[in-house]
């Protein structure tokens, strides 16, 4: 081993007697549901019943009620119409049942022909015959006992004669139940549809906690299962019409039924899809004289299987994560073991419920673990995971499948190092001798992988002039590895250093001719010893070189410009990112001064166009713009909300929540402009350190504004015209959610609309992590 991770091993922490409780505590309450599930269900069910319907029919009544009509007259108008539309959807059914049934002995002999063929053709001489022949003689030679066996008398009982009353009451009791149940949903769904806020109020009561994690999880919960029910009515509508016309086309009686109970059974998971196409193809099989009605029928149906599952349900979904195909399974085993049919209908929807209050609320948050799609670790967990479990190769298609538009840097930037952080930390706590040595040889073959897929951009004739030598142990030389690499990819030529025992032979050897600029790896959180006699004994040997420290755990007391210095280096870089980036500007400025310019767009004269029609240099719009940032500063609570738009020469400042140093002319050089970034790139630019950017640390805008952080999100027009943007800086570092992210460029669509007058777009969602399966059922954003 070439070196030891500083500090001493923790001990193993004791076993927690109070956690054996919990666990016993929560197996208990959850034994008390199920078994109130079971023994609940007469009412549970019309209840759950009631509430999906009443996530599916809201947005109806709120549209009515927003018209002016009463909520009471609003609720009672869907409900009837619900009613009629069911109640016709019977009669339909009844009718083409009636017609079908009086047509089917007509089909008899179709069916005996065809019968009679399939009988034919299973007798007929197969390969199986020679087989079957040798099994008959083993059973005569064998025999069989030849003492016959007398058969048991019959008995049979016979009761007293019924009265008619009671035979009335066996019959009619089967029927009444359903008209019962369906009553009580009526009057459920009457009050859930009614009284939505009272009941809303109470179920946050029960929540408790954070009011405003109990406020967010109903509402998604209701926003998620009132569009994932309408969505599965288009899906299902979508695929039974096709349906109907296809069976119509082909000459299958009672299309139009078979087309509708298409459609309704697709809600049944699983068998809803078998049993619509078992009755069409049984009547294709009884009508057609020969069998090319049944292969058409069978081509109608898989033809409209693969379209629905592969292009009418991606695209109503969306791209968003739901329920986990293993979940799927397990909720609908789980509820129709507790309510039967009913259960197996009502999983799916059940189930959703369940993962969207898990997202919402932290008491629940099991449930997403347990029900949810997307992975419950993150990339680089994953990644040490199957590194510890000696599956390399697992690991690289896991970087294959993150890595996007082969940005290797990116990768190394948000995942590379956070693997080896994780292996630093457990080199010595949890960590044994064999995980050691997968996880190295792991990273070795995973490196090499990434270095043959993406290879350097650089001349190989060029010399190098940067050397990456790890500071002390085997996780420091490989963040070197990283990072050679990805200097590479930048065009800037490197090579690297292994670690090894800092003394006077080991930095004689380090063989430093020609180089330029050292950068030393840390992953110690106390580097301090370490770097000054690194530092030191480099300077002595190889005079002249400019030294960089990269720190991938550091203190932040060590960040400080006099603290490294008093060190003996000459920068600090905490990211991939960040050391890319500065080492360029220190090997080659000329060409880091050029890209701390923003990129002219190649549609910048339409742009400007589209900017000057708006008029918005007039200051028309400047109170309400004004008054859109303060909005903006108080909700995400920064400092200062900025929006500017960008003309051909300079940036111009539109609206601000405060008055900012230099902008009282209201206008900055374009080279100048930090919303030039947004524009350029047209997209969500967020810089959650200026300080720790080559770009942005020396900025003029914000070093004369004293800010750390930068977010800006372009104001897009309806024709894609980026005007300018929307900023929010803040005094010091921070970093911003998928959820903020998606509030900004919200609030900057309301921006884009005050400048142009016209109605806010609404951003397209931001997609979320890939679903662990691809057979997952999707939840709609």
């Amino acid at each position: 081993m070439r070196g030891t991770q500083p500090g001493d091993a923790p001990q193993p922490a004791a076993v927690d007697p109070s956690n054996i409780v919990r666990v016993a505590a929560w197996l208990v309450v959850a034994a008390i549901i199920v078994a109130a599930l079971y023994l609940g269900q007469n009412v549970l069910t019309p209840l759950a019943i009631a509430f999906l319907i009443g996530f599916a029919l809201k947005p109806l009544v709120t549209w009515l009620t927003r018209r002016g009509l009463p909520r009471a007259l609003s609720v009672i108008a869907v409900i009837l119409t619900l009613a009629m539309l069911l109640t016709a959807f019977g009669f339909l059914v009844a009718s083409q049942l009636g017609t079908l049934s009086a047509q089917l002995p007509a089909y008899q002999t179709t069916i005996r022909e065809k019968i009679r063929d399939v009988g034919e053709s299973i007798r007929a001489p197969g390969m199986f015959d020679g087989v079957m022949r040798t099994v008959d003689s083993v059973q005569e030679e064998v025999g069989t006992d030849e003492t016959e066996i007398v058969p048991p008398l019959r008995v049979q009982m016979v009761g007293s004669e019924r009265q008619p009353l009671e035979t009335a009451l066996e019959w009619l009791t089967p029927a009444l139940e359903p008209l019962a149940t369906a009553g009580i949903v009526i009057v459920f769904l009457f009050l859930v549809l009614l009284d939505r806020g009272d009941m809303r109020d109470r179920l946050i009561r029960l929540l408790g906690g954070n009011l405003h994690q109990s406020t967010d999880a109903l509402e998604d919960a209701a926003k998620r299962i009132s569009k994932y029910l309408l969505m599965q009515v288009i899906v299902n509508v979508s695929y039974g019409v096709p349906m109907a016309l296809g069976l119509w086309f082909i000459g299958v009686p009672g299309w139009l039924l078979w087309g509708a109970l298409a459609a309704v059974l697709r809600f049944i998971p699983y068998l809803g899809p078998l049993l619509s196409s078992v009755f069409p193809l049984a009547l294709a099989f009884a009508v057609g004289d020969g069998w090319e009605m049944v292969i058409w029928t069978l081509a109608l149906i898989l033809f409209l299987e693969l379209i629905s599952n592969n292009v009418v349900e991606p695209m109503l979904y969306g791209t968003s994560t739901g329920l986990s195909a293993m979940s799927l399974i397990a909720a609908a085993t789980f509820w129709t073991a507790l309510w039967g049919p009913i259960g197996l209908i009502l999983s799916t929807p059940l189930t959703v419920c369940l993962l969207v209050l898990g997202r919402g609320n932290p008491q629940l948050g099991f449930l997403d673990t347990l029900l949810g799609s997307t992975p419950v670790l993150d990339v680089p967990t994953r990644i040490y995971q199957r590194l510890i479990a000696d599956k390399p190769e697992d690991a690289i298609e896991i970087v294959d499948d993150t890595i996007e538009d082969d940005d290797v840097v990116e990768f190394y930037n948000a995942h590379g190092i956070e693997v080896l952080r994780k292996v630093s930390e457990d080199y010595l706590s949890n960590a044994r001798p064999e995980h050691r040595q997968r996880v190295f040889n792991g990273m070795d073959a995973l490196l090499d992988d990434l270095k043959e897929e993406y290879p350097p951009a650089v001349d190989p004739a060029l010399a190098p002039r940067i050397a990456c030598i790890g500071g002390r142990w085997e996780i420091d030389s490989l963040a070197c590895e990283m990072l050679v690499h990805a200097l590479g990819l930048a065009g800037l030529p490197a090579v690297e250093r292994r670690e090894g025992v800092v003394s006077t032979r080991y930095v004689n050897d380090l063989d430093l001719d020609g180089i330029d600029l050292v950068c030393i790896s840390f992953f110690s959180r106390e580097p301090a010893t370490a770097i000054k006699a690194f530092c030191r004994r480099l300077r002595n040997r190889w005079p002249g070189r400019r030294i960089v420290v990269a720190l991938w755990n550091a203190p932040p007391a060590i960040l400080e410009p006099g603290a490294i210095a008093a060190l003996g280096a000459d920068e600090v870089v905490t990211t991939v990112q960040e050391a890319v980036l500065r080492i360029q500007r220190m090997v080659a400025p000329e060409t880091s001064l050029e890209r701390r310019v923003a990129d002219i767009p190649e549609n910048d004269a339409a742009r400007v166009e589209a900017l000057i029609a708006t008029h918005i240099l007039d200051d028309h719009a400047r109170e309400e713009l004004d008054a859109l940032s303060k909005r903006a500063a108080a909700v995400f609570d920064v400092k200062f909300a900025v929006i500017s738009v960008i003309s051909a020469t300079e940036e111009h400042v539109v609206g601000q929540s405060v008055d900012l140093p230099g902008t009282r002319d209201g206008t900055i050089p374009r080279d100048q402009a930090l919303s030039a970034y947004a524009v350029a790139e047209d997209e969500l630019i967020v810089v959650g350190d200026t300080k720790r950017d080559p770009r942005f640390a020396d900025h003029p805008q914000l070093r004369l504004w004293g800010t750390s952080f930068f977010a800006a999100a372009p104001l897009k027009t309806a024709d894609g015209m980026v005007l300018g943007a929307l900023s929010l800086l803040d005094m010091s570092p921070r970093k911003m959610s998928e959820e903020e992210l998606t509030l900004l460029e919200s609030m900057a669509a309301d921006v884009v609309a005050a400048i142009t007058g016209e109605d806010a777009i609404e951003p397209p969602p931001r997609e979320p992590e890939k679903p662990s399966t691809a057979v997952a059922q999707p939840v709609p954003d």
